[in-house]
């Protein structure tokens, strides 16, 4: 039972990235992008409806973990708690500069909104994968399953580099996004720099591959002792192949569509290369959080089961709904507001 619940929190981890990943990654470019202010609006008028919807997913995965795994959930946000408060504040700023842009219309306001959205964007897909790359590496968990780190800690190096590389990511996804719901220039210049995006894509794992057999050489090897976990990473491969495949067609909804399976891939095979773990300890340190020794009662597991898939049902359902009904057309300079 336990299993099944790492599974559903892998499903909600993923959905959260895939759909909050796009928008994260137009916030992160759109100043790059977007030469004039109309353009700026064409970019946030196409993220504008699902924006913070998005975060629901987010949402649930912390409460999934709560749920499921209470031990993991307390030690991860209790020795990651300044991060977690960084987190918190860039939602904040993300949001607010999104809501209140249109409130003055003045161009130095625009530009403050613009630019705050831009670097909070930016910075909260850093911090995601900075997070992400101090669970590969592990934590310093003591025998009562709790860990401390201070801010040079977390920031270390290969954590940056998963971090940066998740900038990248978005900031592709995000592009292949624009370039599908946009016009005009600022459509052009999107799927230019999507195209432009895509090597580095290929080439980022390639690059990360020693420092993490470096740094947990099991969830490299894991693969070998389980080989059907490959269809993760070969989900991953051939998504990259179809990006590059659909944006040489200037077919940019499944060029956007394949940006998100690939994205799938990439943490799903991360999720395979971990388990057991659910929050491993470093590397030849003895104590580490799995799926069985953090889980909450069994009873209770069972009893969650029941519930939680009307829930997320219906929560699938109004996304559905709702990205088909915004979806429609593009979205032109004129389109209006957030």
């Amino acid at each position: 039972m336990s299993t099944a619940w790492f599974c559903f929190l892998a499903v909600m981890v993923a959905m959260y990235v895939v759909l909050d990943g796009f928008d994260l990654g137009v916030g992160a470019l759109h100043l790059r992008l977007a030469k004039t202010d109309e353009e700026r609006e064409q970019a946030t008028a196409a993220i504008g409806p699902v924006w913070n919807g998005n975060e629901v997913w987010l949402i649930a995965s912390g409460g999934i973990l709560f749920l499921a795994f209470p031990a993991a959930y307390a030690a991860a946000f209790s020795g990651l708690y300044f991060g977690l408060i960084i987190v918190l504040w860039l939602l904040v700023g993300r949001g607010l500069a999104l809501e209140l842009r249109h409130q003055i219309d003045h161009p130095m306001w625009h530009s403050a909104c613009d630019t705050v959205f831009a670097l909070s964007s930016a910075a909260l897909a850093l911090v995601f994968g900075v997070a992400l790359g101090n669970v590969v590496r592990g934590v310093p968990l003591n025998a009562r399953g709790y860990f401390s780190l201070p801010l040079f800690h977390i920031l270390n190096w290969y954590a940056l580099l998963i971090g940066v590389f998740g900038v990248i990511v978005l900031c592709a996804h995000g592009a292949n996004f624009l370039a599908w719901r946009t016009t005009g220039d600022l459509r052009a210049r999107a799927a230019l720099l999507a195209r432009r995006l895509w090597p580095v894509t290929l080439l980022g794992p390639l690059v990360l591959a020693w420092p993490t057999y470096h740094e947990r050489h099991q969830m490299l090897t894991t693969f070998g002792d389980h080989p059907w976990r490959l269809i993760f990473p070969l989900l991953g491969i051939a998504a990259l192949a179809a990006q590059f495949v659909y944006q040489r067609r200037d077919q940019w909804l499944h060029a956007f569509l394949a940006s998100g399976l690939f994205i799938v891939g990439l943490l799903t095979t991360m999720a395979a290369g971990l388990y057991p773990y659910i929050l491993p300890a470093r590397q030849g340190q003895p104590y580490g959080l799995t799926v069985h020794n953090a889980a909450s009662g069994h009873r209770a597991l069972v009893t969650a089961i029941v519930w939680w898939p009307l829930g997320i049902a219906l929560a699938a359902a109004y996304f559905v709904f709702a990205y088909r009904l915004f979806f429609r057309g593009q979205h032109g300079p004129n389109l209006g507001n957030l």
